[in-house]
């Protein structure tokens, strides 16, 4: 695995932490969300811009998209 693909990773699991304590689910139950709304696949393709965001923006983001 590419330093980058390591990154990307570890982005998507800092978000998906973020997500699950903010609104007190399981890590299970946020994956599973993220699955179904593509936010892991939203998150690793435009990791150059979000990884630059505070966690609130980002939140924001993916409140955003699983609410569409």
């Amino acid at each position: 695995m590419s330093k980058r693909d390591a990154d990307i990773l570890f982005f998507v699991a800092f978000c998906l932490e973020g997500y699950k304590n903010k609104h007190g689910l399981t890590g299970e139950a946020a994956s599973v969300l993220f699955d179904q709304h593509g936010i892991k696949q939203y998150l690793a393709d435009h990791y150059d811009v979000l990884h630059t965001q505070g966690m609130p923006w980002i939140l924001e983001e993916i409140e955003e998209r699983i609410i569409r």
